[in-house]
């Protein structure tokens, strides 16, 4: 089975969230394709098979299948373009979350090629502030809000930048991961700097999750009143989105960087 192994939302290697994308000639079982992202130990791993209705995606975390993901979403894109169809610039997927279209704009130059991703926004509920949030991130939030993630919103970034939350008490908090936000200083050049934690799914911190800012992005966009952001990631990796936000959707766009590329042997 070949095996891909891709920095999403970065330019190059090292930088970014690694994303393993496994292009087997048929599916796995569900229990091969666990074995295989706990094997690889990424936030997660990819497999797309070309049915005939098209490509299918399904993403694996170390702690099971998940229901939305970004950044393994543009590195199978990244792949599927590179290397099965370099002449197309539109691949779409079939999801467990529906229909994903990513889209990739060549880069001119010497530039990065980047693609844009058409995802589906959550619908967000705001909740309490409560005590066993602030024991859980290390610091209290000035507004808490709920989709399919926890969303927590902090009043500066450098709180943000300086969480070193308690993952066994995360697990008590609502929501599949934690995300946890600020407005981004105006002299950085990001409208707003975030981090994504997600102990439910034996991944302690997501580098640069594309699912999480389905709820960070049309949260700000909402609040400062403009559709198109640049967010930052905040993880020891770091890694930069450039989103638009509108209609129920937001585009999440960046680079990807090819790490390896090789045979895995399951059997």
């Amino acid at each position: 089975m070949r095996q891909y192994v891709v920095d999403a939302f970065a330019d190059r290697v090292f930088k970014g969230n690694p994303a393993a994308v496994c292009l087997p000639k048929a599916w796995p079982s569900d229990g091969l394709m666990a074995d295989i992202a706990m094997e690889n130990r990424f936030s997660e791993t990819a497999f797309i098979v070309r049915e005939p209705e098209g490509w299918r995606l399904r993403w694996f975390t170390p702690g099971g299948e998940i229901d939305l993901c970004g950044h393994a979403t543009l590195a199978a894109a990244y792949v599927v373009l590179r290397f099965v169809e370099p002449d197309a610039d539109v691949v779409r997927f079939r999801t467990m979350g529906g229909m994903l279209t990513v889209t990739r704009r060549r880069g001119e130059g010497g530039a990065a090629d980047v693609f844009a991703m058409d995802f589906p926004a959550f619908d967000l509920k705001p909740m309490p502030v409560t005590d066993a949030m602030e024991r859980a991130l290390g610091a209290r939030p000035v507004e808490a809000w709920l989709g399919r993630d926890l969303l927590c919103v902090m009043e500066d970034e450098r709180v943000v930048r300086g969480l070193d939350p308690d993952p066994e008490l995360l697990r008590n908090l609502p929501g599949l991961l934690a995300n946890v936000t600020a407005a981004g200083d105006p002299d950085g050049g990001f409208d707003c700097v975030s981090r994504s934690f997600a102990p439910k799914l034996n991944v302690p911190e997501d580098p640069v999750c594309g699912s999480g800012h389905c709820h960070i992005l049309p949260y700000w966009s909402r609040r400062l009143g403009k559709p198109s952001l640049v967010a930052y990631q905040a993880s020891a990796r770091g890694g930069v989105i450039r989103a638009t936000v509108g209609g129920g959707r937001v585009s999440l766009g960046g680079s990807a960087a090819l790490f390896s590329a090789g045979t895995i042997l399951p059997d």
